[in-house]
C-alpha cells in the first residue's frame, strides 16, 4: 500500500493544520459580526438622525441667539441669565412642583386603590377593564375639550350635578385657586387606565397561599392589602411612581388646551413656558437653554429615585 493510499496517512496529510482552521472560524465570525452591523447602519443612521441630532442641536441652539431663519450668533451663557433673570421662571417651576405634588396624592393611588378593587371582582371583569381603559384611547385633546365642557361653570355637567344637592357652582378653570386641581382630575382620569392593568397584571402573579394563610390567621382585607400585597407590588410600584414622576414633570396638553397658563400664571408649567419662548417670543436659544435645564433636572431625579429605590426590585 503506498503513502497517498494509506486512510491514517492520507488524513494526516490532508488535516488542515489547527492554526489555519482556527484563523478561518475568526473570520467567518468576524464576517458575520460585519454582516449585522451593516443591516443596523440604516436604523442607527435613521435614529441618531431624527433622535440625537435633535438633542445635540438643541443644545447647541441654548449658547446662541437665532430665529431659525438668520445664521445663529453665539451668545455662550447669556440665555441661562436672561432665563434666571426672567420672574415667569420661578412662578412655571412651582406650578409644575404643586402639579406633581398634586399628581402624586391624586393620581398615584387612585389606580392601585381601583385595581385592588377590581381584582376581587369575577362577573363582569372584562368590561370593567375596557371601562377603565377606555380614557387612553381618547386622544388627549378630545378627552381636555370633553372636561372642558364639564367645567362650564354655568351649563357644565359637573356644576349641574352639584346643583341638585345643593353644592356649587364652582369657577372650576376661571379661579386661580381651583385651576390646577381641575387639570389634575381630568389627567388622573386619562392617564390611569394603563397603570390600573399593570397593577391587575401584577396581581395575578401573587401566589394566592399568601392570601389563603393570611386569612386563615385571621388577618383582613386591609392587613392583607397591607402585608401581602403591597410588599408584592413593590418594583412595579416603584417603576410606575417614576414613570408618573417623569410625566408629571413635563406635562404641557392640559394647561395649553384648558387654561392657556391662566388664569394669572396660575397654571403655567416649565415646558408651557419653552412653548412661550420658542413660539411666541421668538427666544428660540432661552427654549432650549430651559429645555437643557430641565432635561438635567430629570436626569438627576430619576438618578436619585433609582437609587432610593434600588431595593425595591430584590424584594
Amino acid at each position: 500500500m503506498t503513502l497517498l493510499t494509506h486512510p491514517r496517512r492520507a488524513a494526516a496529510i490532508t488535516k488542515e493544520p489547527e492554526p489555519q482552521a482556527a484563523g478561518r472560524r475568526r473570520g467567518g465570525a468576524v464576517r458575520k459580526e460585519l454582516t449585522g452591523w451593516l443591516f443596523l447602519v440604516p436604523t442607527l443612521l435613521v435614529f441618531g438622525l431624527f433622535a440625537w441630532w435633535p438633542i445635540v442641536r438643541s443644545l447647541l441652539m441654548s449658547f446662541q441667539k437665532t430665529n431659525l431663519v438668520e445664521p445663529a450668533t453665539w451668545v455662550g451663557l447669556d440665555n441661562f441669565r436672561a432665563l434666571f433673570d426672567d420672574p415667569l421662571l420661578s412662578t412655571a417651576v412651582g406650578n409644575t412642583l404643586f402639579f406633581v405634588g398634586l399628581g402624586l396624592l391624586i393620581g398615584f393611588p387612585a389606580p392601585l386603590l381601583l385595581a385592588a378593587v377590581m381584582s376581587t371582582v369575577r362577573r363582569g371583569a372584562g368590561m370593567y377593564r375596557f371601562l377603565v381603559y377606555l380614557p387612553v384611547v381618547i386622544p388627549p385633546v378630545v378627552a381636555i375639550l370633553l372636561w372642558k365642557w364639564f367645567y362650564d361653570p354655568g351649563s357644565g355637567l359637573f356644576n349641574s350635578a352639584l346643583g341638585h344637592i345643593g353644592l356649587g357652582p364652582y369657577p372650576w378653570l376661571e379661579s386661580s385657586d381651583s385651576a390646577m386641581l381641575s387639570l389634575v382630575l381630568e389627567s388622573t382620569w386619562a392617564g390611569m387606565g394603563g397603570a390600573v392593568l399593570i397593577y391587575l397584571a401584577a396581581m395575578v402573579g401573587i401566589p394566592g397561599e399568601l392570601y389563603e394563610a393570611a386569612e386563615v390567621d385571621g388577618a383582613g382585607i386591609w392587613r392583607r392589602i397591607w402585608h401581602i400585597m403591597l410588599p408584592q407590588l413593590r418594583p412595579v410600584i416603584g417603576l410606575l411612581l417614576l414613570v408618573q414622576l417623569i410625566g408629571t414633570v413635563q406635562v404641557f396638553t392640559e394647561p395649553y388646551v384648558f387654561t392657556g397658563g391662566g388664569p394669572e400664571n396660575s397654571t403655567l408649567t416649565v415646558l408651557l413656558l419653552i412653548f412661550r419662548y420658542a413660539f411666541q417670543d421668538g427666544q428660540y436659544g432661552q427654549a432650549a437653554a430651559l429645555s437643557f435645564l430641565m432635561v438635567l433636572a430629570l436626569a438627576l431625579l430619576s438618578a436619585v429615585y433609582l437609587r432610593a429605590t434600588r431595593s425595591w426590585s430584590k424584594s
